[in-house]
């Protein structure tokens, strides 16, 4: 078999790959932890290349990119097809991002988060309430996405809102966030950021007649230094938000529940040790992290590995793989293991200007459900197919199907 005819050594697309990466993510770390993608993009597998990549400082603005191929790809892939969400602070570079984090992050601070703990206390027992005495239920149905965006929507202070559309509207729009190589799917995220950005200008329209105490009319009428947020911006980061605040929490939730479920021996010692919950929250994040990989792009040339990666590339950094590095976490990398001393040093929030902005309030609502959920429910056990979700990048449970008794 020739070059040109030789499958590429990482294909997301390859069957069973949204469901279990973790092989194709090993062979790539022992053959090709350096890779440059037929695609033009590069992708880096390694724990050490992955942290430095994300502390970098390198660029986040897909305008920086010049490997010819990757872009013609993308122009032929999205043409003129801009997801709105390019303005968030996501996907900008300083002096922008500085200034649009700085406005966004007064409402995520220790403080502030730890102050949601009743909240999110009350939110979790309702919830387990309502399915106690059922034998068995959908746990991704019944908590890991009501939690989080009955949280985030709380915090933002939007209107009541039509929240299985928004559900559908986001799981397509984050599809724009992994490969894509179909052109419907392409027209379909275009067609889903479109409605988004209109439900989110009618937000911000109703929250202007509506200002309380919450995050979206803090945002409406922030100023620092004379600078506020444009229209495009506060649409941009009020998306960002809303996505980001509960998309990716689902899956810790339901991805952390079912690395518990598929190890009993831990289960059991979360439930005999509540004290632990927030340790174990750290090594689920590990072991199988809702936010699969992160982007930067070079500005200058950069050796990696004793391989130099042009100015100008996309560069993939696979923090599910990095979190599975067995030269960095030793050889039972792929095993849960809810001791694991410094399991915080997991990647899955990414690190450096980036790190989320939301990383506390997502383990504060993780340690809680799962602390709550173990106790509640001594017998609780998987009971059937896991659905998984079919994405690259915020792969998680579609579907988790629970018995509770």
């Amino acid at each position: 078999m020739t070059e040109a005819m030789r499958a590429p050594l990482f294909d997301p697309f390859a069957p069973g790959f949204t469901d279990d990466p973790y092989p194709q993510y090993a062979v790539m770390r022992a053959e090709a932890p350096v890779y440059q993608h037929p695609f033009g993009f590069w992708l880096l597998t390694r724990y050490d290349d992955v942290s430095w990549l994300l502390r970098a400082g390198l660029s986040v603005e897909d305008r920086n990119v010049t490997d010819s191929t990757f872009r013609q790809l993308q122009d032929q892939m999205y043409g003129d097809q801009v997801p709105a969400a390019d303005k968030s602070m996501l996907d900008r570079d300083p002096p922008d991002h500085t200034r649009l984090r700085r406005l966004v992050s007064k409402a995520f601070t220790p403080r502030a988060i730890e102050a949601l703990r009743p909240r999110i206390t009350r939110l979790v027992d309702s919830m387990l309430d309502a399915i106690d005495g059922q034998g068995q239920v959908d746990l991704v149905e019944a908590l890991a996405f009501p939690l989080p965006f009955t949280v985030i929507a709380e915090m933002l202070g939007t209107p009541p809102a039509d929240h299985e559309r928004i559900r559908q509207l986001s799981g397509t729009v984050v599809r724009s966030l992994e490969p894509v190589a179909d052109p419907a799917l392409v027209a379909a995220i275009a067609a889903a950021d479109a409605e988004l950005t209109a439900i989110a200008a009618d937000m911000i329209a109703w929250k202007r007649s509506n200002p309380a105490d919450d995050l979206l009319t803090a945002l409406i009428s922030a100023e620092e230094d004379g600078d506020a947020l444009s229209d495009d911006e506060l649409i941009a980061q009020t998306l960002l938000l809303y996505i980001a605040g509960h998309e990716t929490t689902v899956n810790l939730i339901a991805g952390g529940t079912l690395a518990l479920l598929r190890n009993p021996d831990q289960l059991a010692l979360l439930r005999n040790n509540p004290g632990l919950a927030e340790g174990a929250v750290e090594e689920l994040l590990r072991y199988d992290s809702p936010v699969q990989a992160s982007r930067r792009i070079t500005l200058e040339p950069v050796t990696i590995g004793g391989i130099t990666i042009p100015a100008g590339a996309f560069v993939m950094a696979s923090l599910g793989s990095a979190n599975r590095d067995e030269s960095f976490w030793g050889a039972d990398a792929a095993e849960v293991r809810l001791s694991r001393d410094g399991a915080h040093r997991h990647v899955s929030f990414g690190a450096g200007p980036h790190h989320c902005l939301g990383a506390s309030l997502a383990r504060l609502e993780a340690s809680i459900a799962l602390a709550r959920l173990t106790a509640r429910f001594p017998r609780l056990a998987l009971d059937g197919d896991v659905t998984w979700n079919g994405r690259i990048n915020l792969r998680g449970p579609a579907h988790l199907p629970v018995s509770l008794s």
